[in-house]
């Protein structure tokens, strides 16, 4: 019986394309390679999974929301005819949203309630469907001092109020605020200084509406004058 011959050895020199292409090849494009492999077999198994984003703390109203830049607390949200003094001037077929907060400056330097750049207390701060409000007023609750300033470790009660369609909040309706995480930046070479900057949502409060009518129950708790 005979053996059955030995398989004829491959010639070397059919590979030796292999490896001069490969050698030519730059290093990167097998990474690039690989990478799209890796897409490929991942999107076959559903894609590339998107971080959760973290959870926002909820809070209650007259529960402080508090960072190294201020302490903000919501206490309510009143609907009004009008409220003289607070800078928000409704035209025919307008009432005024009025938000009630405390604030306490918690940085070593002044900072006001509302500003167009930096250091506004503002910016901490945003009401959903009304951020970008330019007829904003803001004021004092004690004396009606317009856009105030917060010295450093003393608090003031605040109110932010927007002119509003008449019929576009009722009575019983909520506003979700979100509360932001700044961080305080320094300044270098063409800005000078520091300011805080970078807002990040840290917390939600939910705050029903209170329709007051002309303004005698805000008169009573302090909301506004006649």
């Amino acid at each position: 019986m005979s053996e059955t011959p030995d398989a004829a050895p491959v010639p070397k020199r059919r590979f030796e394309w292999v490896r001069a292409a490969s050698d030519r090849v730059p290093t990167k494009w097998f990474a690039g390679i690989a990478t799209g492999l890796f897409l490929a077999v991942t999107a076959a198994f559903g894609g590339l999974a998107t971080a959760a984003s973290p959870a926002l703390t909820e809070l209650e109203p007259g529960e402080p929301h508090t960072t190294d830049q201020r302490s903000l607390t919501v206490q309510r949200a009143v609907l009004i005819d009008e409220l003289p003094g607070s800078g928000a001037s409704p035209e025919d077929g307008e009432r005024v949203l009025v938000l009630v907060t405390d604030i306490e400056n918690r940085w070593t330097q002044p900072q006001r309630a509302t500003a167009t750049n930096t250091n506004g207390m503002d910016a901490t701060f945003a009401v959903a469907g009304l951020e970008d409000d330019s007829r904003r007023g803001t004021a004092r609750l004690d004396d009606a001092t317009g856009s105030p300033w917060l010295q450093p470790g003393v608090p003031a009660t605040i109110v932010y109020a927007w002119p509003v369609e008449a019929d576009r909040y009722a009575e019983g309706d909520e506003l979700d605020i979100t509360l932001y995480e700044t961080t305080l930046t320094n300044g270098s070479f063409v800005l000078a200084g520091q300011w805080w900057d970078d807002p990040e949502a840290d917390a939600v409060v939910t705050v029903k509406i209170e329709d007051v009518g002309a303004g005698a129950d805000a008169d009573q708790d302090g909301a506004g004058d006649e």
